[in-house]
């Protein structure tokens, strides 16, 4: 029977538009449980997460079914629906997002 493995590791760093420092103590825990739902709906799993209140630091296990833009957009679009559902009505996230190849050994 044929078998396929993919260990493929990302380190994503993105702020927070404008690098406002919207990311309070008090809820970044919650972000980070979030976004950790998010991509388990897409079959990836967040390793490891962390930042400061102007931007965010995800190790991610990629799932080799979906693109690292498919999964950095589905984050992006609805962690910042969820801060607006909670009336953080000016959250939102910069366009541009730096990706970094993780050695696993």
């Amino acid at each position: 029977m044929p078998q396929s493995l993919t260990q493929i590791l990302v380190h994503a760093v993105f702020s927070t538009k404008d690098r406002a420092p919207w990311i309070r103590d008090d809820w970044r825990p919650d972000l980070h449980a979030y976004i950790g739902g998010i991509l388990r709906k897409r079959k990836c799993d967040l390793l490891a997460a962390g930042g400061v209140e102007d931007h965010i630091h995800l190790v991610i296990r990629m799932a080799a079914t979906i693109s690292i833009a498919d999964m950095i957009r589905d984050v992006k679009s609805n962690s910042s629906a969820w801060r607006h559902e909670r009336g953080d009505r000016s959250f939102a996230w910069q366009s541009g997002t730096g990706f970094f190849r993780s050695i696993h050994r």
